[in-house]
């Protein structure tokens, strides 16, 4: 199995498969949505994905439903 690199990051798990530009896509996207977003209630950076367009906010404990890999400013 193929190995991740720090030059492929999260899509080096696909190996040489479905094009450096489509992976290059992949990878800009899933960085985006693992990181801590801003909540749009509170304020504060702490929220985080649970699955598709599903957010939640540990500080004010609001569960909400918005876009789906990442949080628009």
């Amino acid at each position: 199995m193929a190995t991740k690199s720090k030059k492929t990051k999260s899509a080096g798990r696909f190996g040489s498969r479905y094009g450096k530009r489509v992976r290059d896509k992949l990878v800009k996207v899933e960085s985006r949505q693992k990181i801590k977003q801003k909540c749009p209630f509170c304020g504060k950076f702490g929220v985080k994905r649970l699955s598709k367009g599903i957010w939640k906010c540990p500080k004010c404990n609001k569960k909400f439903a918005s876009d789906t890999y990442y949080l628009e400013e």
